[in-house]
């Protein structure tokens, strides 16, 4: 029997409380979207105390923790991904979207900061999101619905606004055009054509030639080895949670092979992507 969604996610709904007690499903989660809906109080997340208000947005990836100091009564709806939803499948697998989902992921897992909350850029979009929320909660919660087909392609609308939405962290001047230009590296670091100098020259109205100066000017790293070094990251990732073979993440993350992978992640972390992998097991 084929595995489904079902049983590799959990939805969640609380509405009008003054208290929501310890989840369960933290130890075995992967990814975790939280929104808001109504109220007003602090998030305690690892250790960091965040203010929350109506329509926030926020997301959690393994071993992050968080619990509420509600102020007002408060509703919140959580989608948590677990651990089995991209262990037990690989590059092989008829499981397009999944992968989909898993690179979208990726690309909130390494951008967000997780002590903020996720600004959507208008409020259509914060409509739109508020009611796909809607959707998948009944359609999640409803065993005379519960329409797998409905609800991925519920799940793909979520990841795809918010990953279009996220800033990465690590870039202070938000609004500058550096914030924008590591946004799109990000969002792009699985299409590598778009990640050449002219491709970015032509996005962002700058000089092709001096595009490379620019970004080492603002980062303190040069451009190729910042993609380099994200997608160090990434293969971790996918080292750590799935299954996909060494060649498998080589060929995702435009390697040129399994080889390069495991020298490449020698002169990064002093092992072999093998051996780490064998290490987080």
């Amino acid at each position: 029997m084929p595995r489904t969604i079902f049983e590799n996610i959990v939805i969640q709904n609380f509405q009008e409380k003054m208290s929501i007690g310890f989840c369960q499903y933290t130890a075995i989660r992967f990814f975790e979207i939280l929104l808001i809906e109504k109220g007003n109080g602090e998030l305690n997340i690892n250790g960091h105390n965040v203010p929350y208000e109506d329509n926030h947005i926020f997301i959690f990836i393994p071993n992050d923790k968080y619990n509420f100091e509600i102020k007002t009564p408060t509703t919140v709806s959580a989608i948590k991904f677990l651990n089995s939803f991209f262990g037990n499948f690989s590059l092989q697998d008829d499981t397009s979207q999944e992968k989909e989902w898993f690179k979208k992921i990726e690309t909130i897992f390494y951008s967000a900061d997780r002590v903020k909350n996720i600004n959507l850029d208008s409020e259509s979009e914060k409509n739109s999101f508020l009611a796909l929320f809607n959707v998948l909660f009944n359609e999640y919660n409803n065993k005379n619905l519960k329409s797998e087909l409905i609800l991925k392609a519920t799940l793909h609308s979520i990841l795809h606004i918010i990953s279009r939405n996220v800033n990465v962290a690590t870039v202070k001047k938000e609004t500058s055009k550096i914030q924008d230009i590591v946004n799109y590296i990000h969002y792009h670091i699985h299409d590598s054509s778009m990640l050449s100098n002219k491709m970015i020259a032509a996005e962002f109205n700058i000089a092709e030639n001096y595009v490379g100066q620019y970004f080492k000017k603002q980062m303190e790293i040069s451009l190729k080895k910042y993609i380099l070094n994200y997608k160090v990251k990434l293969a971790e990732t996918r080292l750590k949670y799935t299954n996909f073979t060494i060649s498998e993440i080589a060929i995702e993350l435009d390697f040129t092979d399994s080889s390069h992978l495991d020298k490449t992640f020698l002169s990064y972390k002093g092992m072999t992507a093998s051996n780490y992998r064998t290490s987080q097991k």
